[in-house]
């Protein structure tokens, strides 16, 4: 089984590649919904995150409101450390084990879709990298298109995150996401085949 670790910045087309390695038959698992699940009443880190980020952080139904916890961490080094040391090894660990049970039943390819694979330090996790690369006016658009995000917003997201040119010095494939959804396609395909064929054509 090879595992691919899918990585890259907000809006480079990461959970595009995701899908369409999924339709090539891909086991895909999405870090931001194991995140959703470690951040649910009853889950791994509820508690450790209310108690460090206080009550005001829940919502009408005792859920964790993300985006209050986000206006909280956002731009606060500090605060964010804190949360990332509550929520990632909790999450390094759930992952561990959808990987485990994937190899269980015999799944050929596991993709790993984490944004923060790196920062996270979930190399290990992974047998290659795959980085998402797209221009940087590209991810504007498509947030400010797609998700409703004010450019100014969109600006300060990116600029806080991992430079493309950082994350490219851990990337074993670099698949720049700067042209149509056709053209992705086919470099997905390509890296698909090339893939295929360095494991014995067993994907």
């Amino acid at each position: 089984m090879v595992v691919i670790g899918l990585t890259g910045g907000i809006g480079s087309g990461k959970s595009t590649v995701a899908s369409i390695l999924a339709g090539m038959g891909a086991t895909v698992i999405d870090a931001d919904k194991v995140g959703h699940e470690v951040y649910c009443p009853g889950g791994p880190a509820w508690q450790d995150v209310v108690t460090a980020f206080g009550k005001g952080i829940l919502n009408d139904t005792n859920e964790i409101d993300r985006q209050k916890l986000a206006k909280i961490v956002f731009g606060n080094p500090e605060a964010l450390a804190k949360l990332n040391a509550i929520l990632h090894p909790r999450m390094y660990r759930m992952v561990e084990e959808r990987i485990k049970k994937a190899r269980q039943r015999g799944d050929k390819v596991v993709v790993l879709e984490a944004a923060l694979l790196i920062e996270a330090g979930w190399r290990l996790l992974v047998d290659e990298v795959w980085v998402m690369v797209a221009p940087v006016e590209k991810v504007v658009r498509r947030l400010k298109d797609k998700k409703g995000v004010a450019e100014e917003d969109a600006r300060a997201r990116i600029r806080v995150q991992l430079a493309a040119e950082e994350l490219q010095k851990h990337a074993d494939v670099v698949i720049k996401n700067n042209g149509s959804l056709e053209e992705l396609k086919e470099k997905v395909g390509h890296q698909w085949q090339v893939l295929s064929e360095r494991k014995g054509n067993d994907c």
